[in-house]
């Protein structure tokens, strides 16, 4: 079927990507925006893991006030050269990123970041939750790791859905970036302030 001009311009303002893939992906996709933007959804994760492998040494640090002052996040974001990392698509990227961590509070940046002791602890959690419930073992084997993998969901900042987007997760946001920018892209770290968090309350009267 043919693919007019303004099927073209909205897929291309949903996801950033050039014209010409916008049109071969909505051609591959019968004309169908949803179908097209997963098309290139993969293309970019693709495309990003392609790049995963490429030393990032450059970046920058973002910062983010929310809560009329009671929550603040530092974030630091790395790519390849100085030049992308000055580019107003990385530095929105990194705003967004920082404002979802205000929002969103994970624990960690990615799963590999996650101890073995931890895991360890939440499984037998689980599976005394599971146990006690009844169910055969094979069967509480599969509500362990169903419920591990909610728990990375929750606490992981790219297993977490985009606060703005929740169709896609940190980590697939990133990776579209990769693909439109042309640089691995990588969250190193990040620190998130609550006001009061830490201190001591005072003995009550």
């Amino acid at each position: 079927m043919p693919i007019s001009a303004s099927q073209v311009k909205e897929l291309r303002e949903r996801t950033g990507v050039g014209m010409m893939e916008c049109k071969s992906a909505l051609e591959q996709a019968g004309g169908s925006l949803v179908e097209a933007e997963k098309i290139l959804r993969k293309k970019g994760l693709a495309a990003a893991q392609r790049k995963a492998s490429r030393a990032t040494t450059e970046g920058s640090v973002g910062a983010y006030i929310h809560a009329g002052g009671k929550i603040g996040v530092l974030v630091e974001m790395n790519c390849e050269t100085d030049f992308v990392a000055r580019t107003p698509q990385f530095q929105q990227l990194l705003k967004d990123i920082s404002m979802h961590i205000a929002a969103a509070n994970p624990r960690f940046v990615s799963r590999e970041e996650v101890t073995s002791d931890l895991i360890e602890a939440e499984r037998e959690i689980y599976r005394e939750q599971a146990a006690a419930s009844g169910k055969p073992p094979q069967v509480v084997e599969k509500i362990v790791d169903g419920k591990l993998a909610k728990f990375y969901e929750e606490f992981c900042l790219l297993e977490q859905p985009f606060i703005k987007d929740p169709e896609i997760t940190i980590g697939e946001l990133v990776s579209q970036h990769v693909a439109r920018i042309g640089e691995n892209i990588r969250i190193r770290r990040f620190v998130r302030f609550r006001l009061g968090d830490g201190l001591e309350k005072p003995p009550s009267e």
